[in-house]
């Protein structure tokens, strides 16, 4: 099966090529999209020899080209590089392991053009469900999770569909500050916010996995694609990782996907579902394994799970506004800009602010997250 990758030179993506490596039989990669990681996306090029690689910036992509000029590939850059990324006649699959809006035109793209959609974008259903699911069901193409919880509510779900649904049970870690009261957390450290105990992402999905903005937006990524209302998804914290989400049923049956925590797992099962592949890799061992312990989210001090809730049901175009505001709140605290707090305050200052669009169109939300940047750059000087 050919594949294209958004988004190959961070976590999700570095990790679906070890997928790829170990069944380069039956996996071939056709296309490959990064940010601005010239050296590693060159490597990765010169190992899959994919037809089409894109970077970003237009001077990024023409030092790849200068590189890559003793290879048959295809240097392309900007967003209408990621759009010939996510079309390129030959895939089957593209995993949108991009991060942020930048994901949602070439998802599109790609589902228009008949691809199935290994996802680990959350921001594309979380902006712009409304839009994607239908058209998917259109086009008659698969959208597979690759994000841990919503694989394991995917896996939980395989065999009932015809059945009800009572409720789905959304495990999150509780981040690396779970327990600590806000006074705590109000001189927290970058380096204190990126130690996350049980799993190893990328930077942006660590700090929302602190703040519990990622367990939100997984929450509204779960409404679309399980067709389910914001009522029937309840949050537990599971600090261990071992179970990573579960699915109720109306005769009160709790059906869970547990594992040890490994994200080749999902991208595996995304890429060759709906059959399963053998992973290398540790096993749970129930032998040596004492306890798993469940919490109530504290959705006071870690507004942005509540806030979640809050926008999800408001919908429109407020979804889309929690969502960049976050996003450029991560970047300022990454910076040291701002203290860890104040990515609350600022997602709550742009949700005042915003005027609501009923139903937004792709350029309504394009548009809506340049208003957010505009707002945030000009309160925040």
């Amino acid at each position: 099966m050919k594949i294209a990758i958004l988004g190959s030179t961070g976590s999700i993506g570095t990790q679906t090529l070890e997928v790829v490596r170990a069944y380069s039989d039956e996996l071939e990669v056709t296309a490959l999209a990064a940010g601005s990681n010239v050296d590693l996306l060159e490597k990765q090029v010169r190992e899959f020899h994919p037809k089409i690689a894109a970077l970003w910036s237009k001077e990024k992509a023409d030092e790849l080209r200068t590189r890559l000029r003793d290879m048959d590939v295809r240097v392309v850059s900007g967003m209408e590089g990621l759009l010939e990324v996510a079309t390129v006649s030959d895939s089957k699959v593209l995993v949108t392991a991009i991060v942020g809006m930048i994901g949602i035109r070439p998802t599109l793209a790609a589902i228009e053009a008949g691809k199935d959609i290994a996802l680990a974008n959350k921001e594309t259903l979380v902006c712009a469900g409304h839009i994607i699911i239908p058209i998917a069901k259109e086009k008659g193409v698969s959208i597979l999770p690759v994000d841990s919880e919503h694989s394991a509510i995917f896996q939980s779900l395989n065999g009932e569909r015809h059945n009800k649904i009572s409720r789905i049970l959304l495990t999150a870690s509780g981040g690396p500050f779970r327990g600590k009261t806000r006074k705590e957390l109000e001189n927290v450290t970058v380096e204190d916010a990126l130690k996350h105990p049980n799993w190893s992402m990328g930077q942006k999905i660590t700090i929302d996995s602190a703040t519990l903005v990622n367990k939100g937006l997984e929450v509204m990524e779960a409404k679309w694609l399980f067709g389910v209302e914001y009522d029937d998804v309840e949050v537990v914290v599971q600090p261990q990782s071992i179970i990573h989400s579960m699915v109720e049923y109306e005769d009160g049956a709790v059906i869970a996907q547990l594992g040890t925590p490994d994200m080749k797992l999902p991208i595996q099962y995304a890429l060759f579902y709906p059959n399963r592949r053998y992973l290398s890799g540790d096993r749970l061992d129930f032998s040596i394994l004492n306890q798993i312990t469940f919490e109530k989210p504290d959705m006071d001090t870690f507004e942005g799970l509540k806030l979640a809730y809050e926008v999800g049901r408001e919908g429109g175009s407020l979804p889309t506004v929690f969502n960049a505001a976050n996003e450029y709140a991560v970047d300022y605290f990454l910076k040291g800009r701002i203290a860890f707090l104040e990515i609350y305050e600022m997602i709550k200052s742009c949700l005042s602010a915003h005027t609501k669009i009923e139903k937004p169109s792709v350029e309504d939300i394009l548009n809506t997250q340049s208003w957010v940047e505009d707002y945030i750059k000009s309160r925040y000087k």
